[in-house]
């Protein structure tokens, strides 16, 4: 089981999950919490970009069809300010097409990652970027 595989110092690790859905971010919530994440939310993307100035997450789940501002955008300005540039960003979305995904890495997105994803694909890539960011 994932939870006794990963066991150990992610209780402190914490996910901001960037969704305009409300259904997404409880399903997402429940898979990461599960995993050992603090979790937090944000209904799109200028409340993520408000709560990632306030309290920085280790890691960001986006989505990015959302209205106002989209995920591919979000990215952008994070990746352009200096104190959050090298944050990792899992783009996760139903957009498949490879415009859009090569959309996503352009902009920075540390992984871009398709929905639906299985909690074990979803901690596992979790998990793999923060390593990757501590070594890297």
């Amino acid at each position: 089981m994932l939870l006794h595989e990963y066991s150990g110092d992610n209780l402190t690790q914490s996910v901001l999950i960037v969704d305009d859905e409300p259904m997404a971010r409880t399903l997402l919530r429940l898979m990461l919490v599960r995993a050992g994440f603090n979790v937090s939310e944000a209904e799109d993307g200028f409340d993520a970009l408000d709560k990632v100035r306030k309290n920085r997450p280790d890691v960001i789940l986006l989505d990015v069809m959302m209205p106002g501002m989209d995920g591919f955008s979000v990215c952008e300005r994070l990746r352009n300010d200096a104190e959050t540039a090298a944050l990792p960003i899992i783009m996760l979305s139903a957009k498949t097409d490879l415009a859009s995904i090569n959309r996503g890495l352009r902009v920075g997105a540390t992984v871009y990652l398709t929905k639906p994803i299985s909690p074990e694909d979803l901690t596992r890539h979790v998990h793999e970027v923060l390593e990757n960011g501590r070594n890297g």
